[in-house]
Order: C-alpha cells, then structure tokens, then sequence
C-alpha cells in the first residue's frame, strides 16, 4: 500500500476517533503526522515540524486570550446587556439581537463555540420566558456565530485565509466573509417566518427599570444594567484598535491580539490573571495538530493524489459539487474548522486547472462546513440542546437533528449555485 494510501485511511481513523470516542482531533492528528511521516513517508522530526503552523497557533492564542479577558472583566457582557436593551418592549427582535450578538462576539475573535456557551443560555432562557420557539432562537444563535465567524479578524477567517494564503490560492478575505454572512442570515430570516417569529410583533414587553418585562413578571437577572467602568471601555477601544490596526494598517491580528491583552493585563492584572487558563487550549492543539498532519499529508504527496482524483471525475462543476457535499456531511459529526484544515488543501490540485474560480470555492467549502454546526452532534448545536428549558429534550433532539440533516442536504448545493457555478475568482 502506497505512502499516500495509507495516510489517507489514518485521516479517516482520526476522524471516526474524536467523532466516536471524544478525543480532541489535534492530539489525534499529531499522532498520525509522527506515525505516517515517519514510518510511511520517510520524514525526519524536522520535516514533520516544519508544517507546524505558528502564525496560525498565534491568532488563535492571540484572540482567544484577549476575548478571555473581555469576558473576565464584563465587557461580554456589557455588550450582550447593550444589545437585549435596543429591542426597546419588542419580543420579535429578540431572535434578531441574538443573532447580531453571537455575531458579532465571533467577529471580534471569540470561537464560535464560546460565543455560542455565552449567548445561548440567555437566549434559550427568553425563549422559554416569552414562548418563543427554541429551535428558532437556538438556530438564530448558531447562524450569527456562524455569519460573523469569517471576518479578517476573527479565528476562523484567520484560520482559512492563512490556509489560502500558504498554498498560495487566490482568494478574498471580504468575500469569504460576506458570503458567510448572506448565506447565514438567508436561512435565520427564513427560519424566522416558518418558525413563528412574525407572529411575536403582536407581543411587546413593558419597561421595567433596567430592562423589558411583561407587565406581571420580574426582570430576567441578564437584562440588568451593566455599568461601564474603565476596564471595559480600555478593552471595548482595544477591540477597535485590533479591527483598525488589522484592516487598516494589515497588522497580524495575532500579535496585535496578544499586545492589547498584554497591555489590559498589566493595567488590571487581578481580572486578567485566569485569562491564559481560559484562552481555547482545545481549539489551538486541534486547529494546530490537524494543520501539522494536513502539511505532512502535502510533503509526502497526499494532496495532490487525492486532488487529482476529484479532477478525474471530469464534470470540474460535479468535482465541486462533491467537494461541497464532503464537507457538510462530515463537518455535521466533527469539528468544522479542523475539516476545512484538511478539505481546502485537497481542493488545490483542483483549483490549479483553473476551470474553477478559487475565491468562489473556497467560499463555498467554508460555508458548507460551518453552516452544518446547528447539528445536535455539533459543539454549537450540542450547546443549544444543553441549554434548552421547559422543552421536551428527546423531541427537541429529533428537531435540531431534522433541521441539521436539512442544511447539509440543502445548504452545499445553495453555496455551490451561488459561488461555484458563477465562477468567482
């Protein structure tokens, strides 16, 4: 059995490992790139570290590190009080706040399953306090982590554009970004009709000191006013200053993540002293040791092997098609950002033809891969389920897992009509 072969079968252990016994991929995958690079494709340790993606390993500690001292200090949830407060008495924009909340969190650098465990205890508790549907307010949270998810700044444009940028794809950093976010707030306002929400405009909540209630109820405990004392509003500019300084002045947003949440730290250092022991340690070693493995994958051949048996297929429409569909069913039982780790690289022989617009495809596997997260056997969508009150669990279960088996039937095809067939790029 071929080197390439043989890596390819090991890649498919790894996921069935973490998908069936919980063990983080990136541990797994660091495995597989010492077993295969070393027994199968003759590399010795230094060209098995030579993928280790350190710029990649800085963003993430960067970012997370920083939003782990917004979160310890109050900002979060300053920002996510702020926001319950604009829906001003009106039930129907709740859904909407919690969308354009959860968004924004991922959008400034939080991964997209912290936001979701910040935003979506709040949100499900409204929804159970007001009658709103659970799977509507549950999914609304999901697809704004997942619209924000890919802006230039956040983990997971980070992640993907680096990705593009190493193997020396053309694509577009606003682009990518935009698509996740149309094609994520297509499928929440259409989930608002169908689920109720335009029946919620009948419905208003009356003032009641710091936040709105019905009228014979009792504030919730997370509509509370939030003062905005110093730290939070040295943080709130350092966010600023990490948006502007990365899209302004194209300073690495993982270095410029880590000086600001130096600077708060020495500034406030009692708040900011458990922030390193929240930063996403999972996140890193998956998001690094899935990259190690992909790079070792490339060294010894794989990525081209396995790129040109998608272009044997011979319809390069079909190829992309399939690629769409590979990402979706798989990213529904395992980790979203890790596939696209290991799915964008096998797209590049097939993008080298040139038949398929690269900016274009790469928006399409980005969103077929993340769009799935409101599966039940997600981290997102286990999170909703978690969270859930006052639901029958079994039969919200069926509904979160009828609604994800939907998305991956439905949303690689959308995403291919939009940004394949065109040929973007």
């Amino acid at each position: 059995m071929s080197a390439q072969l043989i890596s390819i079968l090991v890649l498919v252990v790894i996921f069935a490992l973490a998908t069936t016994r919980s063990i983080n991929m990136g541990a797994l995958a660091f495995a597989g790139a010492f077993l295969v690079g070393t027994l199968a494709g003759g590399l010795d340790t230094d060209g098995i570290f030579a993928g280790f993606p350190g710029d990649i390993f800085v963003v993430l500690v960067g970012v997370t590190y920083l939003f782990a001292i917004a979160r310890a200090n109050g900002t979060t949830d300053w920002l996510v009080a702020a926001a319950v407060r604009l829906v001003g008495g009106r039930i129907a924009l709740i859904p909407w706040v919690m969308f354009v909340v959860t968004g924004a969190l991922t959008a400034i650098g939080a991964v997209s399953p912290a936001a979701c465990a910040i935003v979506a205890p709040i949100a499900l508790g409204f929804a159970a306090r007001y009658k709103i549907s659970p799977l509507l307010m549950g999914a609304m949270v999901v697809h704004g982590a997942q619209g924000g998810g890919f802006s230039p700044i956040s983990v997971y444009g980070s992640i993907v554009n680096g990705i593009v940028e190493r193997n020396h794809i053309a694509g577009s950093p606003v682009v990518l970004f935009f698509a996740s976010l149309g094609m994520n707030l297509a499928i929440a306002g259409v989930l608002f009709v169908v689920l109720g929400g335009t029946k919620l405009r009948r419905r208003q909540l009356v003032t009641a000191g710091a936040g709105g209630v019905e009228a014979d109820e009792e504030p919730l405990p997370h509509e509370q006013r939030i003062p905005l004392d110093g730290p939070k509003i040295v943080t709130l500019t350092g966010l600023v200053a990490l948006v502007v300084g990365t899209l302004v002045f194209d300073l690495d947003p993982g270095l410029t993540a880590i000086t600001v949440a130096v600077l708060l730290s020495v500034a406030w250092p009692k708040t900011s002293r458990s922030a390193v022991s929240e930063i996403t340690w999972p996140t890193v070693l998956l998001i690094c040791g899935v990259l190690t493995y992909v790079a070792v994958l490339k060294e010894i051949g794989t990525i081209d092997y396995v790129g040109n048996a998608v272009t044997t297929v011979g319809i390069p429409l079909l190829a992309a098609l399939l690629l769409c569909y590979i990402g979706g069913v798989v990213s529904a039982f395992a980790s979203s950002v890790g596939l696209m780790g290991a799915l964008i690289p096998l797209a590049v022989p097939f993008l080298a033809q040139g038949t398929i617009g690269p900016v274009g495809m790469i928006a399409a596997l980005a969103v077929s891969a993340t769009m799935v997260d409101v599966s039940p056997f997600s981290t997102n969508g286990a999170l909703v389920l978690a969270n859930a009150k006052d639901v029958d669990r079994d039969k919200f279960f069926k509904q979160l897992l009828v609604y994800g088996a939907l998305v991956v039937a439905v949303v690689p095809l959308i995403a291919w009509l939009v940004f394949v067939v065109p040929n973007w790029g």
